[in-house]
């Protein structure tokens, strides 16, 4: 018996490993380009978060239709790489169904929930299709989705049609050749699914019956190890990065803005409160706010990778839905973009971040920024607990502590709440007068 496929098998999987292994590096240094940030504190609530967000996809079901197609996807997505385990273990040992012998019957029991979950992935995938390209869906028709993130939400969907009719073309093959007494093959207690088309193939001859079921086989787990590869290269990271961000998610109440340690420190200092364990003077800050990746955390740049660009953040978005220019989406995708960016020129010898752009003004506009209300909707709506909000609030810091670039009326509305402590140019000792006219009338 040659071993060469099983010398084929190692190789491609040593391939699809290597290039695994450089892009994950890669995707590590671009997200760790961000500031440190701790956030290991509460593992308690950060194990439930991760479990009931990641795992347990609670908030993707504010969105019942979308959310039950995702949910067959998700599970078949789990269960069926316990076949690709086969796979693997056929693929280095040279055997055939190498699981089939010891299970008995409930292996045939084993595949038929393979195949529903197959046929469960098909009709999600054709109905996902039909939202993007033929109902076109708003929030999944917005300006920052044209060109390659459309291609590539509708290219996973067909590769994954695609595997699922290989694993279906496999096993109806692979029947007819058990029941021809071919040997090798396992005669399994009838697949519900495949047998349906089994007709497709039955007059065919051994010989390509069995070029088609090792076709159909090869195509399969050179498919998953592709997918695995093409994935982190696409929207589809949020499939094992939705994990660790849901971990990392800020746990503190969605109204609570995080203030810079440094300027809270100094100001606590000229009032002269004393802030215990901080006996040194404040460190010289290098920037306030963010401009660019760099000045934003780790946490940031992750969200930004593990972004779905699912749309919820933009379709629940108050400033977007009344026409302003923002998408808190495009915002994470304008993050994950520079990190892109950034990451492709440190790895060819050239500047990184000192190649004369940044996120604010070349990616993210001012105009962007200054339209969000801080009302944290997009952050409530994001299925993987990405928070936008914190990256905008970041780069208004910037523009307004540094560019001193906020707009006038702005300018205008703080000093009236430092001097008269309301937004209005008027007296505090006047605040009530309207109370005063009202009860007036009343008298009258």
């Amino acid at each position: 018996m040659s071993i060469l496929p099983q010398i084929v098998f190692l190789l491609i999987f040593a391939v699809a490993g290597y290039f695994l292994f450089k892009r994950i590096s890669y995707l590590k240094r671009n997200i760790f380009l961000g500031k440190a940030e701790s956030r290991n504190d509460r593992p308690n609530d950060r194990w439930k978060t991760m479990l009931l967000v990641a795992l347990g996809q609670k908030k993707m079901f504010k969105r019942i239709i979308p959310a039950f197609l995702h949910l067959l996807i998700y599970v078949a997505f789990i269960v069926i790489n316990l076949e690709v385990l086969e796979f693997v273990i056929d693929g280095i040992t040279g055997s055939h169904r190498i699981f089939a012998p010891f299970l008995g019957g409930f292996y045939g029991v084993a595949m038929n929930i393979f195949e529903f979950l197959a046929i469960a992935v098909l009709v999600s995938c054709f109905a996902f299709l039909i939202r993007r390209n033929i109902m076109r869906v708003d929030r999944l028709t917005k300006s920052e989705l044209k060109g390659w993130p459309a291609m590539d939400a509708n290219l996973i969907l067909i590769i994954e049609i695609v595997l699922m009719f290989a694993i279906l073309t496999m096993n109806a093959t692979d029947q007819i050749l058990a029941t021809r007494g071919v040997e090798g093959y396992t005669l399994l207690n009838g697949l519900f699914f495949s047998d349906l088309i089994q007709p497709l193939f039955i007059n065919i001859s051994d010989s390509a019956l069995v070029f088609i079921e090792r076709f159909a086989w090869w195509f399969h787990i050179v498919g998953i190890l592709a997918f695995a590869i093409y994935v982190t290269y696409s929207k589809h990271l949020h499939i094992f990065l939705a994990f660790p961000n849901t971990w990392y998610s800020n746990l503190k109440p969605k109204g609570e803005i995080s203030n810079m340690p440094e300027v809270t420190n100094e100001v606590n200092m000229m009032l002269g409160i004393h802030v215990e364990g901080n006996q040194e003077p404040p460190a010289e800050i290098s920037r306030f706010g963010a401009k660019d990746i760099n000045d934003l955390s780790w946490v940031n740049v992750m969200n930004a990778y593990s972004c779905t660009e699912c749309g919820r953040c933009t379709a629940e978005c108050p400033a977007n839905i009344t026409g302003k220019k923002l998408s808190p989406r495009k915002i994470m995708m304008d993050v994950r973009d520079r990190a892109e960016e950034v990451g492709r020129s440190i790895d060819a010898g050239g500047p990184g971040l000192e190649d004369g752009k940044s996120l604010l003004g070349d990616y993210t506009t001012k105009e962007e920024i200054n339209a969000c209300t801080s009302c944290n909707a997009c952050v409530e709506a994001c299925p993987v607990n990405i928070d936008p909000l914190s990256i905008i609030l970041q780069m208004r810091r910037y523009v307004a502590m540094e560019e001193s670039g906020t707009p006038a009326q702005w300018n205008a509305m703080f000093q009236n709440m430092e001097t008269s402590f309301s937004p209005w140019k008027f007296a505090p000792t006047d605040r009530f007068n309207w109370a005063e006219k009202i009860k007036d009338e009343e008298v009258k």
